[in-house]
C-alpha cells in the first residue's frame, strides 16, 4: 500500500513537470526532477531489473536492492529511475533491463539531453545614427545563461540579415561559465547603408535555442537614422586673442571650425603630440604659464573623409622687464610711433631749456645793474669829502718842521 502511494506520488510529479516517459530521446530542463520508466518491470516485488548509467557524471549500475544514490539517482519501488535535479553532467544514456517472473527480458534505452532557457537577449552599446556609404557598428546582441549554446540572428525591418562580408558582417563570440556550464553569446553587427536608401531602418536580434521545438526570444527593436555624408571643408583654427600672445596668467581660447554633417570628432595636438583630452571643438587655456607655450593644431575625424588637420598656431607669453616692455612686444609701426613721440618730447625739452637759460641770464643782468648804482654813489661822496677838507693842518706841519 505504501509502495503504491509512492508510485502515485511520483507519477503526479511527472505530470506536473511534463516529463516524457518511455521515449527513446528525453529532453529535461536543468534543475528539475526526471523519472525514467523501466518497461517490463514486474508489478510486484521482488523485481528483477538493473539500470546502467553512462553519463558525464558517472558510469554505474543501480538496482532496487543496491544502495541508493539519493543525491543523483535512485530506483523507485516500481522500478523507475529518479533523478531529483537533472544537470548538464546527467546528459548521456540510461538503460534498464527487466526480467519478468516467467523469465521474459525487456530492455529500455533512453538518451537524455538537458536545456536551460536564457534570459531575454538585449542589444548593448547601440548606435544612435549611421553614415551612408561607410561601415557602421549597429550594436552588440548579448544572450546569457542558456544551454545548449544556441544562436543569435540579426533582423532588419523584420527580415533576417545574412552576413555577406561586404554590406553586412557579424562578429560572434561564445563563452561558457566555468562553474555552471551555461553559455553567453555575443554578436556584433556592422552594416554599410546604401546612399539614398532607407533613412530610418529598424534593427533587432533574436536567440534561437539549440534544441528543436523551443520558442525563439527577441530583443526590443532599435530605430536608427542614416546620414548622407556632407563633404568636410577645410579645418580652420581660430585663436583668441589674435596672435596667441598674452601676459602671464592670461587666457587663450582655441576654436576648431570643421563644418560637416554629421559633426566630426575634434582632437587636439600640441607640439606634434596628441593631448590627452576628450574630443571637443574648443580648447581653453586659463592662466597661461610657460608650460602652455608652444604650437597647437586640431584634427577633425569624419567617418567618410578620414582625419584632417588644421594649420598650427603659436601660444606665447609677453614678458615685462625693468625698463618696460621687452623687444618683441612692440614691433612694426609701433617702433615708428615710439621714435616720433620721443623726438617730439626731446624737442620740447630743448626749447624749454633754452627759455630757462635766457630768463636766468636776464635776471643776472638786472641784479648787476642794481649793485653798480650804490657803489658809484659812495665813490662820489668820498671824492667830495676829500675836496672839501681845509689846508691848515698842512701849513702847520710845514711850520713846525723849520729851524
Amino acid at each position: 500500500m505504501a509502495a503504491g502511494a509512492v508510485v502515485r506520488a511520483w507519477m503526479l510529479v511527472l505530470s506536473l513537470w511534463g516529463t516524457v516517459m518511455g521515449d527513446q530521446n528525453i529532453t529535461a530542463r536543468i534543475g528539475k526532477p526526471l523519472v525514467l520508466n523501466c518497461k517490463g518491470a514486474p508489478k510486484k516485488p521482488p523485481q528483477q531489473l538493473e539500470w546502467k548509467l553512462n553519463t558525464g557524471r558517472t558510469e554505474a549500475k543501480l538496482s532496487p536492492q543496491g544502495d541508493p544514490w539519493d543525491s543523483v539517482a535512485r530506483v523507485l519501488p516500481n522500478g523507475s529511475l529518479l533523478l531529483p535535479a537533472v544537470g548538464i553532467q546527467d546528459e548521456g544514456t540510461f538503460r534498464c533491463r527487466a526480467t519478468s517472473r516467467s523469465g521474459k527480458e525487456t530492455k529500455s534505452n533512453y538518451r537524455v539531453r538537458v536545456y536551460q532557457i536564457p534570459g531575454k537577449p538585449e542589444i548593448v552599446d547601440p548606435a544612435s545614427e549611421l553614415m551612408a556609404g561607410v561601415p557602421n557598428k549597429v550594436g552588440t546582441c548579448v544572450s546569457e545563461g542558456g544551454y545548449p549554446a544556441g544562436t543569435l540572428n540579426w533582423l532588419l525591418d523584420g527580415k533576417t540579415l545574412i552576413p555577406d562580408g561586404k554590406g553586412v558582417s557579424v562578429k560572434e563570440e561564445t563563452k561558457r561559465h566555468p562553474k555552471t556550464g551555461l553559455f553567453t553569446l555575443h554578436s556584433e553587427l556592422m552594416v554599410t547603408p546604401a546612399r539614398g536608401g532607407a533613412l530610418h531602418p529598424t534593427f533587432s536580434c533574436s536567440f534561437t535555442p539549440g534544441l528543436p521545438r523551443r520558442r525563439a526570444l527577441h530583443t526590443a527593436p532599435i530605430q536608427l537614422r542614416v546620414w548622407n555624408a556632407v563633404p568636410l571643408k577645410e579645418v580652420q583654427l581660430v585663436v583668441e586673442p589674435e596672435g596667441g600672445a598674452v601676459a602671464p596668467g592670461g587666457t587663450v581660447t582655441l576654436t576648431c571650425e570643421a563644418p560637416a554633417q554629421p559633426p566630426p570628432q575634434i582632437h587636439w595636438i600640441k607640439d606634434g603630440r596628441p593631448l590627452p583630452l576628450p574630443p571637443g571643438p574648443m580648447l581653453l587655456l586659463p592662466e597661461v604659464g610657460p608650460e602652455d607655450q608652444g604650437t597647437y593644431s586640431c584634427v577633425a575625424t569624419h567617418p567618410s573623409h578620414g582625419p584632417q588637420e588644421s594649420r598650427a598656431v603659436s601660444v606665447s607669453i609677453i614678458e615685462t622687464g625693468e625698463e618696460g616692455t621687452t623687444a618683441g612686444s612692440v614691433e612694426g609701426p609701433g617702433l615708428e610711433t615710439l621714435a616720433l613721440t620721443l623726438g617730439i618730447l626731446g624737442g620740447l625739452g630743448t626749447v624749454a631749456l633754452l627759455i630757462g637759460v635766457i630768463v636766468w641770464h636776464r635776471r643776472r643782468q638786472r641784479k648787476g645793474q642794481e649793485r653798480k648804482v650804490p657803489e658809484n654813489q659812495e665813490e662820489e661822496e668820498e671824492e667830495r669829502a676829500e675836496l672839501n677838507q681845509p689846508e691848515e693842518p698842512e701849513a702847520a706841519e710845514s711850520s713846525t718842521g723849520g729851524p
